[in-house]
């Protein structure tokens, strides 16, 4: 299963032994990785570069160290994105307009990738999201609301990928959110807008939900140039 790694940079020839486990299938989700004294006797290295690499795939999210039962296979690889993208955006500072772009390249597609595919349910429950979205007036929750409906449009995609990516921007949408104040001095537009996108996606035409999401998106740009 593990061959003998006989190179420099050791530790990073045991990360790709196991991120390669984990591409063919033989390391799933929640697995069990040997401790590190097997490791090191199936890979034939020091104890020292098993424990750096999995200190480093620990980093990238990929393993998960449980204090006194061993290391594992993230079970939560979409929690797992969150932080370090969190992190890098905060390092290289907080820009809402880098934000924004990003969201008018990725939600618009998805959107319409979403309207071949949604469900009923799914329908109902973007409904009650905006529903209570409309009925809250405070305005973190409706941030968080807002975040929601747009991440179950991503879930209705289909696309794992998708999904996963627009889940480790939650954090950074409900900010930008709250930080454009459209809940604020606009919430009957931003009704009107979920309202379309919801009718698009319900009668599942693709271009109409596209353009709905890409209209929305270009409203919150205005509000947001006008917040700050």
């Amino acid at each position: 299963m593990l061959n003998p790694i006989k190179n420099t940079k050791i530790y990073e020839k045991v990360m790709e032994q196991i991120k390669q486990l984990v591409k063919e299938g033989k390391l799933n989700r929640g697995d069990k990785l040997p401790s590190e004294r097997d490791l090191s006797d199936q890979l034939q290295v020091s104890r020292t570069s098993v424990r750096e690499a999995l200190r480093a795939l620990e980093t990238l999210g990929l393993v998960e160290a449980k204090h006194g039962e061993g290391n594992f296979i993230n079970d939560n690889l979409e929690n797992s994105l969150l932080e370090p993208l969190s992190i890098v955006f905060l390092l290289l500072g907080s820009k809402s307009e880098e934000i924004l772009e990003l969201r008018k390249i990725l939600e618009p597609e998805t959107a319409a990738i979403a309207a071949k595919k949604i469900t009923n349910a799914q329908i109902i429950e973007l409904k009650k999201l905006a529903d209570e979205l409309n009925n809250t007036e405070n305005v973190e929750a409706s941030a968080f609301l807002d975040k929601q409906f747009h991440y179950k449009i991503a879930e209705a995609s289909g696309n794992l990928l998708i999904s996963t990516i627009m889940f480790s921007l939650s954090s950074l949408i409900e900010e930008y959110i709250e930080n454009s104040q459209i809940h604020t001095f606009n919430k009957d537009l931003v009704k009107v807008h979920h309202e379309e996108i919801c009718r698009a996606l319900e009668t599942h035409d693709c271009t109409a939900a596209s353009e709905a999401v890409k209209k929305h998106l270009e409203f919150t740009s205005v509000k947001q140039n006008q917040a700050f």
